[in-house]
């Protein structure tokens, strides 16, 4: 059984957070200690595989493994800035775990939500500030690039989203400027960008019922992405057929207890 560039990715990044989590097939598993590589090169050479102790793991995959390099996981995340679950998803879950994927995850990010957009206006779900925000957070992501992420999360985990934009875009961008995030906003780009955001959120398949709203390489599965109490995503990935190593879905949950763990399904 071969598998494809991007079955294998996904592969490495549910190998990395079931490394590191506490229950893995049932079995107790403790992060190596000593292993001072990022996940994509665990499975470089049999040196680096053994420091990270997933030698077993590594040989599993490089059987199997594609010729050429996989692009990252594209994780796309629709919101609201203001939205109390959102926030607490974007800094207690998908922050987080991109700071340690990075090299394999790519996060885009959609403020846009459950916003409607009218003949001349956009109303929010929750209210003006939100729209304001929305707006702010567009432009951050159009013009901060690379920094754009490390910025909005440090609005959204503050307490206030909308005083901490000045104080979180001088700390993790401050090559942008204020005065060019502000004319954007008050100007024709920003509602260019408000709109594209509200487009892409219109045309996704399924439609999106709430938010937070994740898809994992524009696709949404319903049949195994699973929405309930508490702080919980999941890592898409079609099983095949053939039993051995398997690809599935991951849950992360209740991560301020550091309760992480997977699950395969599907089968």
């Amino acid at each position: 059984m071969v598998w494809s560039d991007m079955e294998f990715q996904v592969l490495l990044l549910i190998l990395f957070l079931c490394l590191t989590s506490e229950r893995c097939e049932g079995k107790v598993n403790h992060k190596p200690s000593t292993c001072g590589y990022p996940p994509s090169q665990w499975c470089r050479s049999l040196e680096i595989a053994v420091e990270c102790g997933v030698q077993k793991q590594c040989l599993e995959l490089n059987a199997t493994r594609p010729n050429s390099a996989a692009p990252p996981v594209e994780v796309t995340l629709y919101y609201e800035s203001l939205c109390p679950g959102c926030r607490a998803f974007i800094t207690q879950q998908l922050y987080p775990t991109w700071t340690l994927l990075k090299d394999i995850m790519r996060v885009n990010l959609v403020p846009y939500g459950n916003a409607q957009e009218m003949q001349n206006a956009v109303i929010c779900q929750h209210g003006e500030p939100e729209c304001h925000a929305n707006l702010i957070e567009a432009c951050i992501l159009h013009m901060a690039s690379h920094e754009a992420f490390h910025v909005i999360n440090c609005m959204e985990a503050a307490s206030s989203v909308l005083p901490a934009t000045q104080p979180c875009l001088q700390l993790f961008a401050p090559s942008v400027r204020w005065e060019s995030i502000s004319a954007c906003v008050r100007g024709p780009l920003g509602h260019s960008l408000i709109h594209e955001n509200a487009a892409k959120t219109r045309v996704l398949n399924p439609a999106h019922t709430h938010v937070p709203w994740v898809t994992f390489n524009g696709v949404r599965d319903p049949h195994k992405t699973v929405s309930g109490p508490g702080s919980t995503w999941f890592v898409i990935a079609h099983s095949p057929a053939q039993s051995g190593l398997h690809l599935g879905w991951l849950q992360i949950c209740n991560r301020s207890k550091h309760d992480l763990y997977w699950e395969l399904s599907g089968y």
